[in-house]
Formats: structure tokens, C-alpha cells, sequence
């Protein structure tokens, strides 16, 4: 029915209890942003100064 291979993958993390995570799309290529706090947390679009969303780059 569905893939074994994941849709989202997580590509950066930084903190414990409270901090936050950028959870890569790798359908659409799109990066989000999820902050946390405790059993708490909200997830957004990371977009650019022109609000479109940031797309992943392999480009070091």
C-alpha cells in the first residue's frame, strides 16, 4: 500500500526539552521549521524575504 521509504526527514537539530528541528520534504524539496518546548511545539514553512518557501540544496 504505502512505500517503506520516508517522506520526511529530519536535517538539523539543535537542543533537549525546548528547542527545535528542520524537517526536509524530500518530495517537494521544502524545509520546515518545527519549534518545541516541553510537550508543547508548532511547525511553519521557512520561506525567503520574498516568502517563498526554501527549498534544499546539496550545494556546501
Amino acid at each position: 500500500m504505502f512505500g517503506k521509504e520516508k517522506r520526511f526527514e529530519i536535517i538539523h537539530k539543535d537542543g533537549g526539552m525546548a528547542g527545535c528541528k528542520i524537517i526536509l520534504d524530500k518530495n517537494t524539496g521544502v524545509q520546515y521549521l518545527y519549534a518545541y518546548d516541553g510537550y508543547g511545539g508548532g511547525v511553519t514553512v521557512l520561506v525567503d524575504k520574498d516568502g517563498k518557501p526554501i527549498l534544499y540544496s546539496d550545494d556546501k
